[in-house]
């Protein structure tokens, strides 16, 4: 059985939409990669430095016969050849690639940890991915995707967004019901 990996994308410089397209589908063309699933975009407020531009954010899941170093790579890979330049810490970014799950692999290193080691804490990252997997457990916490989601206390920071909106939409205001367990799986191409 494959491994179920998830890969966060963020993007808050140029044309956001562009460079998280132009990723997925540099992802979609390597030849040990296939992309599965996607969740919606959100628009989001940055983290630590806020003196920037919102992000756009997704989640994706992926099969790959590739390990989790050599995705890890191909990600920075990606994200180089997209103009990624790295400064600032938690700092504006054409593009940014994290690996956040490769299947239930707890890895602890110094360029690579996994589960992603902030996960838990980022509404950004577990509402897209808890449209994916839900009750993809945790390997460390062993807590599902929507408990997680459902421990931190509000929505602020977390927008959906649609092409051509000319409005924010707070997820607590969403018709239609939780947004969180929409399946949303959409093609790349």
């Amino acid at each position: 059985m494959a491994e179920r990996i998830f890969l966060g994308l963020g993007s808050n410089l140029g044309d956001r939409r562009a460079y998280l397209e132009r990723a997925l589908s540099r992802l979609a063309r390597t030849p040990e990669v296939q992309v599965v699933a996607r969740a919606s975009l959100y628009q989001t407020e940055p983290l630590g430095f806020t003196a920037q531009p919102r992000f756009l954010n997704t989640v994706v899941e992926l099969s790959s016969r590739l390990g989790p170093r050599a995705l890890l790579q191909r990600c920075q890979e990606i994200e180089a050849r997209l103009g990624r330049v790295r400064g600032r810490h938690w700092g504006p970014r054409r593009i940014d690639l994290d690996l956040l799950f490769y299947g239930m692999q707890i890895i602890t290193e110094a360029d690579l940890q996994l589960p992603h080691p902030r996960l838990t804490q980022r509404r950004f990252v577990l509402v897209p991915l808890a449209e994916l997997a839900p009750q993809f457990r945790h390997p460390a916490t062993r807590r599902t995707i929507q408990e997680l989601l459902e421990t931190l206390a509000d929505d602020k920071g977390v927008m959906s967004y649609r092409e051509g909106d000319s409005d924010l939409r707070s997820l607590s205001d969403k018709a239609g019901g939780d947004p969180r367990r929409q399946s949303v799986i959409r093609d790349l191409l």
